[in-house]
């Protein structure tokens, strides 16, 4: 592996990450340094199931699918995995279902925790944003479940992403692009702590 280092292409990973361990684990790839990092705990992945199912139907209604995780790639030596990603366009054909273009992204949402970015040194915002992705979704859940905030960012006439809508538990996240949304960040959280994170949010008219 260390022979490799600073050398992934989407061809080796195809031909190593298939066996093993490996195949059970989230890997990523910037600048051709893979990046290899443990499947999310359960808890985030209802969040993750839940924000799906909240943005398909308006997603579907104006032409976009809503995906799970992808190789959201940017070059051969340079792929993330969003936690969900959202597509204007399918797959073309079968080395795309594989190595999905991030042309072809409308939107990529990364689950992270409090304090600051995922710790898997993908950096997932800044790539998105250097490879023309029109809208970017952070989500952070801490405060032992019962606490969740969501930030919606689109790209400005310079490339940078700036933040277009926020919301907590409680409140409404609302944002006209890249299709309708309006969801409360607290319908991410199981059940049982959802209450409590609508009660700590406050109304936003």
């Amino acid at each position: 592996m260390l022979d490799l280092d600073g050398g992934w292409t989407v061809q080796r990973a195809e031909r190593h990450l298939r066996v093993g361990e490996l195949a059970g684990a989230r890997h990523e790839c910037v600048d051709g340094r893979l990046v290899v990092t443990p499947f999310p705990p359960a808890s985030e992945s209802i969040a993750t199931a839940s924000l799906a199912s909240a943005l398909v139907p308006a997603a579907e209604a104006t032409g976009r699918h809503v995906l799970g995780r992808v190789n959201l790639t940017f070059s051969p030596t340079c792929w993330i995995q969003p936690d969900v990603t959202v597509l204007h366009t399918l797959p073309a054909n079968d080395e795309e279902e594989r190595w999905v273009p991030a042309q072809l992204c409308a939107l990529a949402v990364e689950f992270v925790r409090p304090g600051g970015p995922a710790p898997d040194g993908a950096d997932k915002r800044r790539r998105c944003a250097e490879g023309g992705v029109p809208c970017f979704m952070r989500v952070e859940i801490g405060g032992r479940l019962r606490r969740v905030a969501v930030e919606l960012f689109g790209l400005d006439g310079d490339g940078h992403y700036v933040p277009t809508a926020r919301a907590v538990g409680g409140e409404r996240l609302r944002a006209r692009s890249p299709f309708p949304i309006d969801v409360d960040p607290a319908r991410l959280l199981p059940p049982e702590h959802a209450k409590h994170a609508r009660h700590q949010g406050r109304s936003v008219t």
